[in-house]
């Protein structure tokens, strides 16, 4: 599933196309994805204008003139296209990403690009949400911080593990610490921070939970400068790929050499909370 970088990545795919353009030739092709589409969602989008492209946590928020916010999840296999090639008037806009295209639309302000959006598996979704409503709505009412935002840091960390005897891998998966923050992020954030997956989070001490803050942030920068990962079905928005799997330490390399300076440990991997954890059991200390 994308994490956070993918979705920063397909957002600033988008940004210079949708920001402040209108939404014409909106079309859907099927009556749902994940869960039904919004009740006249093509008369909601139409003739709109996008404010701008957020993303909070995994989710895409374009705010509109009207007053309401589009909101897209990628869900597994969800993905964005662009064409900018000129539209006639009255062309149809054909499909770009064949018969897994659910919904396309043109956005027009300078010229006209077509945008599409795709999902072979249909784990995404759409919805439009009064734009005064969106932070009290429950997909985002229970959110934490972003990890990459001023409310992230160690003090966070630790007031919110306090007590806590669930592993510190599985507690930095709980949405409502920490918003965004997926599994592969999660592996290579405590490999840098030298913290073993295993231990309880609440007996981690506060100066290692301000490195892993640290740590937490570079990995994420450093993967969205990369474009993001592409381990099967991720691509940006101009039908590129991520590139910052060929620099994972940890992550899907069970049985390489550590990659810690010094260390001459082996990768290993095991499941926590029903996802595969890539750890080094020689430099990650309890």
């Amino acid at each position: 599933m994308p994490e956070l970088p993918e979705v920063e990545t397909v957002r600033r795919g988008l940004t210079p196309v949708l920001e402040g353009a209108r939404l014409t030739h909106v079309r859907i092709n099927r009556p749902d994805l994940r869960f039904p589409f919004p009740e006249r969602f093509v008369e909601r989008l139409e003739g709109a204008r996008v404010e701008r492209i957020d993303r909070r946590a995994k989710y895409l928020l374009a705010p509109l003139s009207t007053g309401e916010t589009w909101i897209t999840h990628l869900g597994m296999t969800g993905r964005f296209t662009l064409d900018g090639r000129q539209l006639g008037e009255f062309e149809e806009p054909a499909p770009i990403a064949g018969k897994h295209e659910h919904f396309s639309a043109c956005a027009e302000r300078d010229g006209r690009t077509r945008i599409g959006f795709a999902d072979a598996r249909r784990f995404g979704f759409m919805g439009l949400i009064p734009t005064a409503e969106v932070e009290t709505h429950p997909w985002f009412a229970d959110l934490g911080p972003e990890p990459l935002g001023d409310g992230f840091s160690g003090a966070h960390l630790a007031e919110a593990f306090a007590g806590k005897k669930q592993t510190i891998k599985v507690s930095l998966l709980d949405q409502r610490i920490v918003a965004g923050l997926g599994n592969i992020y999660v592996c290579e954030a405590l490999f840098r921070a030298r913290i073993s997956p295993l231990v309880a989070a609440g007996a981690v001490s506060r100066p290692r939970l301000e490195r892993l803050a640290t740590q937490v942030r570079a990995v994420l920068d450093d993967a969205i400068a990369a474009g993001g990962s592409t381990l099967r079905d991720f691509a940006n928005a101009e039908g590129g790929q991520g590139y910052f799997q060929h620099r994972f330490d940890v992550y899907g390399r069970e049985g390489q050499p550590c990659r810690g300076e010094g260390c001459t440990g082996v990768v290993r991997r095991i499941v926590q909370g029903g996802r595969s954890t890539f750890y080094c059991p020689s430099c990650q200390r309890r």
